[in-house]
């Protein structure tokens, strides 16, 4: 099982080198999720997760209390309501609901979490 920890630790990490670059995918969400694949296998690793300048605060913030920064809650939210307006133009049928009502839902998980 550590192995495979180990793995999945791995591909989250690189999932969210690919989210800082590219503007669709959030990186911090990938990288929380890599840090308790790490915590099962390579506690080091999730140690060089969790002190990183730059992604490590965030992660510490909502792994001790569950927040999320404004500036954040700000640009996914801001990100799922433009997605799901573009959705509902390019998708047809019953079909071009069901991206807004995902994102409703994430949006209100991310809005009622506290905030940093």
């Amino acid at each position: 099982m550590r192995i495979l920890f180990m793995f999945g630790g791995l591909v989250f990490v690189g999932l969210g080198i690919l989210g800082a670059f590219l503007p669709v995918m959030p990186s911090t969400v990938f990288f929380i999720i890599a840090a308790v694949f790490f915590a099962r296998s390579n506690p080091e690793w999730e140690a060089k997760i969790m002190n990183h300048p730059k992604i490590g605060p965030p992660i510490r913030a909502f792994r001790e209390r569950g927040a999320i920064g404004q500036s954040a809650k700000i640009a996914a939210v801001s990100a799922m309501a433009v997605s799901s307006v573009v959705s509902a133009i390019l998708l047809h049928g019953y079909w071009r609901f069901a991206p807004a009502a995902v994102c409703a839902v994430c949006a209100l998980f991310i809005l009622t979490r506290p905030s940093e």
